[in-house]
């Protein structure tokens, strides 16, 4: 399967993005709709902080749009927890049909993908996609408790503390969504679950080298390419790759999980986790359209398909990366 074009005007009727402090203290935050300075958000514990999280996140977007539960017919959401709890117990409260997903840190433009198609085929009206992560819980599930004080290595990302919903739907719109490519599984073998830009830059690339081989597209046609996210580790090594294979991305190619944090911020290589991409959609992106800022962008989201198991057994660290354009249509 390689570029879908979508037939009718689908786009995004409302964002709305929720975070931690160290993300309002960062670059999207004055983007975002409601912060918790303990990233607690009223929870005993953190894994209920990220259910909270997102449910206060999907409540936003939907109060911002103008929409009761009727209007939305489906949500597809998800996280990086076993079995996606945070979005399971988050959007329990909603009745709504949900629709989890597990694409790590690609997550946000899965979502984004299949409520465009879903939409743009006529089966649902409006779909909502939303995608969250909390640094606590991605901590204690694939590395130690924060509790513990571990050592960081510089190639380690921070887990963003964030959730991003974008309701899709047809009609008039700021930004719509124009094609979609899913992405296909790449492993080039890196182990190092610290290292997982490195694990997800061959996906981003081989779905980067596909479409603009397969569009005839160049990448100065876009304002910018923006993946999510890999870090300043596997922003260098996309951009490398790519350039093996004949395409130079150039200024325009940006990172969600270089951009969300300030240098001085110490997160090493920056931020990942699927809240990371998901606020930069909704905190970011979608303001640089309605502000004409932008009128074509891609985003290419990306994820580390690992889980505790895998990395414990020893196994590789396939990569995911899903296309999403978005467009002005002006």
């Amino acid at each position: 399967m390689g570029v879908i074009k979508l037939k009718n005007n689908v786009g995004i009727c409302a964002v709305a993005s929720v975070g931690g402090k160290k993300e309002h203290d960062g670059p999207f935050g004055c983007g975002l709709d409601e912060f918790c300075g303990d990233d607690k958000f009223g929870q005993k514990t953190f894994e209920l902080s990220e259910a909270e999280m997102t449910k206060r996140c999907f409540s936003h977007a939907m109060r911002k749009g103008g929409f009761t539960e009727r209007d939305i017919d489906a949500i597809f959401a998800g996280d990086l927890m076993n079995q996606c709890t945070a979005s399971s117990y988050g959007l329990l409260p909603f009745d709504i049909p949900y629709i989890g997903l597990f694409g790590a840190c690609s997550t946000m433009a899965e979502a984004l993908m299949l409520s465009a198609l879903t939409v743009d085929g006529g089966y649902f009206r409006r779909a909502a996609a939303t995608a969250c992560s909390h640094n606590a819980t991605a901590e204690r599930q694939f590395r130690t408790p924060v509790e513990y004080g571990g050592q960081r290595t510089p190639t380690a990302q921070w887990t963003v503390t964030g959730s991003g919903c974008a309701i899709v739907g047809r009609g008039d719109s700021p930004v719509y969504i124009t094609e979609v490519m899913p992405g296909v599984s790449v492993d080039f073998g890196v182990k190092d679950a610290a290292n997982m830009g490195a694990a997800m830059a061959p996906a981003a690339a081989d779905t980067l080298l596909r479409y603009f081989e397969e569009t005839g597209a160049s990448p100065y046609d876009f304002d910018a390419i923006l993946t999510g996210d890999l870090g300043r580790e596997g922003l260098a090594l996309v951009s490398e790759l790519c350039e093996q294979g004949g395409l130079r991305l150039g200024r325009r190619c940006g990172d969600f999980g270089v951009m969300i944090f300030r240098p001085d911020q110490d997160v090493h290589s920056g931020g990942s986790g699927c809240g990371c991409s998901a606020v930069g959609v909704a905190a970011y992106l979608y303001d640089e359209f309605c502000k004409k800022r932008m009128k074509n962008a891609l985003f290419v989201g990306t994820g580390a398909l690992m889980s505790p198991m895998s990395v414990a057994q020893g196994q590789s660290i396939p990569g995911i990366a899903h296309l999403v354009r978005f467009s002005s249509g002006s």
